[in-house]
């Protein structure tokens, strides 16, 4: 009898007990967040009365896979592009209450006589209020649609990205045992540095990189992908001393730039939830309940300070970023509890060995009492407004109530134009002083190897100049010519001293790089070199600008990174714009994709003809399956009921507006797959073709060959959606769907071979 692994069986009993309690917590209208715990501690070691789990190491492995998982999906949510477009107001607010927060709760670990790492981490666990548990809230309590919680998931999305960073910092702390001013502004820097390096770098490759392999992506194929992406961006970053949890959220903020996104998170989504609920139950394998009663006070008290100080600093933090006091009081009060990335920091602790055994638990039980207290503070929001007003002098209550009414007043030339110049500074620095340090140490030891070292040196710097030419040019000549510049130097003689001193500074960065390069691999090395090495510099920085080869270079490089940046947005305002694709689609994405009729579908009943999915979705439909029988080439007058499966035609927008549309699901399907019974050809029509110079009307296509004519692709590549009336021409390239032997008589007839 063979013998089953301790981590099968461990397995086993988790998902039974965390499917049997999250039932009821679903029932019972709570959060599976908690329903995850309670399950984690009826499987755990420290409940006698249930199985336990054998082996917990492999559990929390699984668990370190979890975080993983839940930190790519938020990463997927996230887009850089919001901060910049929330403004200044939700930055303040997150910064300010994350800042309370985690002072207050260093200062009540302290009251306690924890140690400075315990109440360090205990600040870190308090600072941020928990996504799940308040995106839950308000769609219980109906108040998603409500000014003010459009505020507080801002601020979530600004907490979540800080959450990193801050996890950062205390790997940082925790590791050195060092808190001074100086090795923490190193570590910050450092970060900064990965953080531009892996946004660029994964910009300019992810993109291109789905877009070349997008005709063998299937549902299966994306996932696989996309994991392996996230997971080698797990191991450069654990490489560069960075928690796994930072390279999983950068590689899903990566992957959220591009049009993909959302087939992405779909895929992934099942995933997730399965290694989220195993984090989750983890956590409450660690729930001691010995700990919980020598613990009872710190726990109660914790959970107050949680509780009041969002109600206070939450409250102070919304109204120095411009809100009403009404509003302010109600984001406040939203975000008065903690939740996933508690856990997350806490299990960083432990992972550490810098924090204690009883810090767990607590925060647990802490997380536990102020997430069952969320919707109630969520309603106690508004009265408690009712009677604060009260007692406020009407001015102050007026000058309160008119925050967050006044016009936003357009930022200044200086502001639009420092702010862009320090950008660009920073992200072609970057990228050049990446791409010299790898050049350096890839390239160079084999040169010298191969040559001798004064030869290897000088070849190896200039090869490495060349390289980050377009980088450093970029740095000096970026905005030079903007309107914002333009504004700036009619203004008078000192703004334009100003402007040119920051072209200055801009050029002797540039030179510093070079001469850097020239300095280190030079084989002149007396001490006049340095002058000839610094003039040399100046002069290559000169060539540069003046190359209008390097220009072009630099222009392309930057024009590539940004419409990959805008790829999704791209994408969007043109499914806006042009309704149903203009009834155009695009040949080199075109796919077939297989969508459900959900039960209770209000489009039951319907025919196609009423549906009209090719003007307002961009898509053909190529067959229904309805039960056991399928409806090929359907025409017209076909009935869709629920149940029925519909096969579609059309690139990836339209697909997923039409998923949408029917609130199904979408299984990606290759279009030669066996299991299909249709196929989708591209011909080139001939002289010799029967149906040449007949109309699509009269030429027998639907009811004599069985097929169905996609449209006519033109020379722009897209296809033009076939009308009755078209008249099929020599040289038309045209698109036919069908079971392969019709087509493949079809391509017989043409005497062509199909493309």
């Amino acid at each position: 009898m063979s013998h089953l692994p301790a981590i099968i069986s461990d397995l086993a009993l988790i998902l039974m007990c965390a499917g049997l309690v999250t039932l009821i917590f679903k029932r019972l209208g709570q959060p599976l967040v908690l329903g995850y715990i309670v399950a984690g501690f009826l499987a755990g070691p420290h409940f006698s009365f249930t199985p336990t789990v054998a082996d917990t190491g492999s559990i929390q492995t699984w668990a370190d896979i979890g975080v993983i998982f839940l930190m790519f999906t938020l990463g997927l949510e996230f887009s850089f592009k919001k901060i910049f477009r929330m403004g200044a107001g939700p930055i303040i607010a997150a910064c300010a209450v994350m800042f309370c927060m985690m002072s207050l709760g260093s200062i009540v670990g302290h009251l306690f006589g924890w140690s400075s790492m315990d109440s360090l981490f205990l600040g870190g666990m308090l600072a941020m209020s928990s996504t799940t548990i308040i995106y839950k809230a308000f769609d219980d309590l109906g108040m998603r649609q409500q000014k003010f919680s459009g505020e507080v998931l801002s601020v979530l999305i600004l907490e979540d990205i800080l959450g990193i960073l801050l996890m950062v910092v205390l790997s940082a702390m925790a590791v050195s045992r060092n808190f001074e001013g100086q090795d923490l502004l190193f570590s910050l820097l450092k970060l900064l540095f990965f953080l531009i390096l892996w946004f660029i770098v994964g910009v300019f490759l992810v993109p291109y990189f789905l877009k070349k392999s997008a005709r063998w992506m299937t549902g299966e194929t994306l996932l696989v992908v996309t994991l392996g992406l996230c997971f080698a961006l797990v191991v450069m970053a654990s490489k560069a001393g960075y928690s796994s949890a930072f390279g999983a959220f950068m590689m899903g903020s990566i992957l959220a730039e591009t049009v993909e996104a959302e087939s992405i998170e779909r895929v992934v989504g099942p995933v997730k939830d399965l290694f989220g609920a195993i984090f989750f139950v983890s956590v409450g394998m660690l729930v001691d309940p010995a700990v919980l009663t020598e613990y009872a006070l710190p726990i109660a008290l914790i959970s107050l300070t949680v509780i009041v100080g969002q109600m206070v600093f939450g409250t102070g933090s919304f109204i120095l970023a411009g809100h009403s006091l009404k509003v302010a009081m109600q984001c406040g009060f939203s975000l008065a509890q903690i939740g996933e990335f508690a856990f997350i920091i806490a299990t960083l602790g432990i992972s550490l060995h810098v924090t204690s055994d009883f810090l767990y638990p607590v925060v647990v039980a802490v997380s536990v009492l102020t997430t069952f207290l969320t919707p109630y503070m969520i309603r106690a929001a508004q009265p408690a407004y009712g009677i604060i007003v009260r007692f406020i002098p009407a001015p102050v209550r007026r000058r309160l109530d008119d925050r967050g009414h006044h016009a936003v007043a357009s930022a200044s030339p200086w502001r639009s134009l420092l702010t862009a110049l320090v950008m660009q500074v920073s992200i072609y620095l970057t990228l050049s002083i990446a791409t010299t340090f790898i050049i350096l140490g890839a390239l160079l030891p084999f040169l010298r190897w191969l040559l001798t070292p004064a030869v290897a040196g000088v070849v190896c710097a200039l090869l490495t100049i060349a390289v980050v030419s377009p980088f450093l040019r970029a740095i000096v000549m970026r905005k030079n010519h903007s309107e914002e510049w333009q504004t700036i130097s009619r203004r008078g003689r000192l703004p334009h001293g100003v402007l040119m001193a920051t072209f200055v500074v801009r050029y002797l960065i540039a030179a510093a790089l070079v001469f850097y390069l020239v300095h280190s691999l030079s084989p002149l090395q007396a001490p006049w070199a340095i002058f000839v090495h610094a003039a040399l510099a100046l002069l290559m920085v000169a060539g540069m600008v003046a190359s209008r080869r390097i220009k072009w270079a630099s222009i392309r490089l930057e024009r590539n990174f940004v419409q990959n940046l805008r790829l999704r947005e791209v994408a969007a305002e043109r499914q806006q714009a042009r309704p149903g694709y203009a009834r155009r689609l695009p040949a080199h994405n075109l796919h077939m994709a297989r969508l459900r009729l959900p039960d209770g579908s209000r489009m039951a009943g319907h025919t196609l003809r009423q549906l009209d999915f090719g003007r307002r979705d961009g898509v053909l439909v190529a067959a229904i399956i309805r039960g056991e029988s399928r409806i090929n080439i359907p025409g017209g007058n076909v009935e869709v009921y629920p149940g029925d499966y519909i096969e579609a035609i059309g690139d990836d927008d339209s697909l997923a507006t039409l998923e949408k549309r029917i609130s199904g699901d979408v299984q990606a399907m290759a279009v030669n797959n066996a299991e299909h019974y249709l196929t989708l050809r591209r011909i080139v029509i001939t002289d010799d073709f029967p149906l040449c110079r007949h109309r699509l009307i009269e030429s027998g296509l639907r009811d004599t060959y069985h097929c169905m004519a996609v449209g006519f692709e033109g020379s722009d590549g897209n296809i033009d959606t076939a009308e009755a009336s078209r008249t099929i021409m020599p040289g038309d390239i045209l698109w036919v769907v069908g079971e392969e032997d019709d087509v493949a008589l079809l391509l017989r007839m043409n005497r062509t071979q199909a493309i």
